[in-house]
């Protein structure tokens, strides 16, 4: 029974292993999964007909099959590649006062997208799982979906994915609210809940796993201050989701005001709210509730510093600052070989850097700081989404479809499945 097991687990692993490779390289030729998975040749034929049968593989043309079948020498590879139809994820983002939804096949291509709002002032913990269950329906029957495969949802703020709630966030005006057992419990189907930053990280590493591979942290600098962990190419969230949460940790004990009620936060020197603030030397003590921020801020800012503001240069210098420290941290703990900077602040960036980089000789010694890359990338709010959609379909992967033999959920796609 041991070895029945043991080999039940390889195969399940084997199984994982080509799904990803798949959805990693595109469409491959079984010789080409061999190579890049490491598998032998029988393996790869077995596993590959298994999912073939079950409807997860198709037969994909080779770029150029057409032409050579018309007559130009060369005998066309074949090739599988995962079927879209196999199954659907749906992607949600929660922010303030706005449901993102975002629909994928499980090619990972994307079939729809729609928003709804929500008062995020008023709306009460119970009230909002019920908001969040009419939204997803209406959208789902929008696009004529009968029933994802894989929820997953993104959230600004504190995550506890042990409980499934958003326990803190600058979304709602209450705390430790229900996501996933709402949802879980109307749809039936596998619900997973991730902080926004993480998801980012996600993203950068579905994208690009070379460059974002190994050990390496996202800092994301824009409504709020938040981080998302890679360590050995795997996503790191901590016990219960809320690991990372570097912007809610002190930076000055007992300094400025932040949007969490706390004083000296790193994101009440970072925050959209917090480099208002500075800039217009107001005091540190200022609730950021009476700060008037949009979306616009921290471009507008920018602006004011290019063109020589005096209050806008220094709150990015003292923004600056403050992010060198957080470097730091992040470098001494982890020893991360990348440190990525994105969100609206991105921009600012070269503001910031002097100010950065000199907070961060200052608090840690060059013997520590080592060979670490530290680059601003360019904000793309998709990226929360991609990582989302990402995520669900690793699970599907790695849990779902690693057993032999699953049943794949009919779906209807409005034209696509």
């Amino acid at each position: 029974m041991t070895q029945k097991a043991d080999r039940d687990q390889i195969r399940r692993q084997n199984r994982s292993v080509v799904l990803q490779a798949l959805r990693r390289k595109g469409p491959q030729a079984r010789i080409d999964l061999g190579r890049i998975t490491e598998l032998s040749p029988a393996t790869v034929t077995s596993i590959t007909s298994d999912l073939i049968a079950e409807g997860l593989v198709v037969g994909a043309d080779e770029p150029g099959q057409r032409e050579r079948e018309k007559g130009v020498r060369g005998r066309p590879r074949s090739l599988l590649a995962l079927h879209g139809a196999a199954a659907s994820v749906l992607a949600i983002k929660l922010s303030v006062n706005t449901i993102e939804l975002a629909l994928a096949d499980y090619g990972g291509t994307l079939v729809a997208r729609g928003a709804t709002g929500f008062d995020s002032v008023a709306v009460t913990a119970d009230a909002f799982g019920q908001t969040l269950v009419a939204a997803v329906r209406a959208f789902l029957a929008e696009h004529d979906v009968r029933q994802p495969s894989v929820i997953a949802i993104a959230s600004q703020g504190v995550v506890d994915d042990s409980a499934g709630t958003v326990a803190w966030s600058p979304a709602f005006a209450v705390g430790h609210v229900p996501v996933v057992a709402p949802l879980r419990d109307a749809f039936g189907v596998t619900c997973m809940l991730s902080n926004d930053t993480n998801m980012i990280a996600e993203a950068l590493h579905r994208i690009d796993p070379v460059r974002y591979g190994g050990t390496f942290a996202v800092l994301f600098v824009d409504y709020g201050v938040g981080m998302g962990l890679f360590v050995n190419n795997r996503l790191f969230v901590g016990e219960t989701g809320a690991a990372a949460e570097i912007g809610h940790a002190s930076h000055i004990p007992g300094g400025a005001l932040c949007r969490c009620g706390r004083r000296g936060c790193l994101e009440a020197y970072l925050g959209d709210y917090a480099l208002r603030r500075h800039a217009l030397r107001l005091d540190p003590q200022t609730p950021p509730s009476t700060i008037p921020v949009a979306r616009e801020t921290i471009r507008d800012l920018i602006k004011d510093a290019e063109n020589g503001d005096a209050g806008a240069l220094d709150a990015f210098r003292a923004g600056g600052t403050a992010l060198g420290y957080a470097f730091a941290r992040v470098i001494a703990t982890l020893d991360p070989r990348r440190i990525v900077v994105t969100g609206a602040a991105s921009n600012a960036f070269p503001l910031m850097r002097e100010a950065a980089l000199a907070a961060l000789d200052e608090a840690l010694v060059a013997d520590l700081r080592g060979d670490v890359e530290i680059e601003a990338i360019a904000w793309e709010e998709d990226l929360i989404l991609r990582g989302t959609i990402a995520r669900a379909l690793h699970s599907l992967d790695t849990e779902v479809f690693a057993e032999t033999g699953v049943s794949v959920l009919p779906v209807s796609m409005a034209g696509q499945v």
